[in-house]
C-alpha cells in the first residue's frame, strides 16, 4: 500500500485504535495488499465515545457489554443490575478502552 493512503487511514482512524499500537498497525497495513487494505477499510469499528455514553445511561442494563460482545457479562449485569452497580462503575472507566482494543484486534485478525 502507498504510505499516504495507510497514513490517511490512520489519521481517519485513530480515535477508534488504541494510541500505542497503531505504529504496529500501520506497519501491518504497509505491508498488506490491495485487497486486504479494502477489507480493513470495510471493517465497522466501534466508537468508544458512544459505548461510553450507553455505558453511563444503560450500563446497570449491560447493553454496553452486549455491545461489546461480552454476552456473559451482559447477562450478569443485566441480572444484577450491573453487581448493584458496581461493575457499572467500573465500566464507565474501561470501556472505551476495551472498545479501541476490539477495534485492533478486528483488524489484525484480518491483515
Amino acid at each position: 500500500m502507498t504510505k499516504d493512503k495507510v497514513d490517511m487511514y490512520i489519521m481517519t482512524n485513530q480515535k477508534f485504535l488504541p494510541a500505542e499500537k497503531t505504529v504496529f498497525l500501520k506497519q501491518k497495513l504497509l505491508a498488506a495488499d490491495e485487497a486486504k487494505f479494502n477489507l480493513a477499510s470495510s471493517v465497522e469499528l466501534k466508537d468508544p465515545t458512544t459505548l461510553l455514553l450507553v455505558s453511563i445511561f444503560l450500563g446497570s442494563l449491560g447493553i454496553d457489554r452486549f455491545m461489546l460482545g461480552d454476552i456473559g457479562m451482559g447477562i450478569l449485569k443485566l441480572l444484577t443490575l450491573g453487581l448493584c452497580g458496581i461493575l457499572t462503575i467500573i465500566d464507565w472507566f474501561t470501556v472505551q478502552k476495551r472498545a479501541r482494543e476490539l477495534n485492533y484486534s478486528k483488524l489484525i485478525v484480518i491483515l
